[in-house]
């Protein structure tokens, strides 16, 4: 298995791609957008240029990684010959099962498709396609050449067959891959998104400031960053579709997202991507600057 398509040349798909191809991988990244696929090829040049200044990779590495990548704009050339595809579009139900229908009609019957949805279900993305059977989650963590984790979601149908290729494949890109379940939010998110929500709500009923939540969480608990400055990296649109997927699943109020993040999203307000969240990143990318809402 070499010939890989990711779908979506975002800040997930251009790091799944990335790693692929530095593995050794042949990977089509398709994206309909030349302006995205460009940003995304910048990206992981900018990306491999980081590593071979800090001695990880060598000149010929990183050559060798960009030259594994061919990116395209149309979806029937991309996955032609394609033995994994990996859709890593926007986090949207009805556009995932619009792309599985399309990869249902142009794949080789024997192509494993997986999504990196973080919380859609599996199984139903499954339903839209003749081989529910070869359907599988491959939730990579961001920044995804980094991250060691991805967790590997077995859908209803799933084969035993196509989850142990999955499980070496990940192992191949030197990950831990761990097999879970097709729930709501699987394990990582249904575990980060309701600390994330009560982070909000703690910041929205006046107990604290984002600097003193994050604070505490990252002095009292060893968090790396704190809730707020994280859901600002993952993007507050991510984390309120994440959390209403697993609100629409489990019927369970303690899943409701805070008012003040479907506030935030509403207006615009979506963290590190659009310069704005519980900090400001006007002139860092850092959270150095609190926004001046939050002041």
């Amino acid at each position: 298995m070499k010939n890989i398509t990711v779908i979506g040349a975002g800040t997930m798909g251009n790091g799944i791609a990335h790693t692929f191809a530095q593995f050794g991988y042949k990977v089509n990244l398709v994206d309909l957008s030349k302006e995205v696929l460009e940003k995304g090829i910048t990206t992981i040049t900018k990306n491999l240029d980081r590593m071979v200044t800090k001695g990880s990779i060598s000149e010929d590495d990183k050559n060798n990684t960009l030259n594994n990548i061919t990116s395209l704009t149309d979806l029937k050339e991309g996955v032609s010959n394609s033995d994994l595809v990996v859709e890593a579009a926007t986090e949207n139900k009805e556009l995932k099962l619009k792309i599985f229908k399309d990869l249902n009609n142009l794949c080789r019957p024997d192509t494993i498709l997986a999504t990196n949805t973080s919380s859609i279900s599996i199984t139903q993305i499954a339903a839209v396609v003749d081989t529910p059977e070869n359907v599988i989650g491959m939730h990579f963590m961001n920044p995804v050449p980094i991250m060691k984790l991805v967790e590997v979601i077995k859908g209803y149908n799933t084969s035993d067959k196509v989850l142990n290729t999955v499980m070496e494949i990940s192992k191949n890109l030197n990950k831990v891959p761990v097999e879970v379940n097709d729930y709501p939010g699987f394990v990582a998110n249904r575990i980060l998104m309701p600390m994330i929500n009560e982070a909000v709500e703690t910041l929205y009923n006046g107990v604290a400031g984002v600097k003193e939540i994050d604070t505490v969480m990252k002095l009292g608990m060893a968090h790396p960053m704190g809730p707020l400055q994280l859901a600002d990296f993952i993007g507050l649109d991510v984390c309120l579709s994440i959390l209403n997927v697993m609100y629409d699943g489990f019927k369970n109020p303690k899943y409701a997202p805070c008012p003040l993040l479907v506030n935030m999203v509403t207006a615009g307000k979506l963290g590190v991507k659009s310069g704005e969240g519980f900090y400001d990143y006007s002139e860092s990318r850092k959270a150095e600057n609190i926004s001046k809402m939050f002041l």
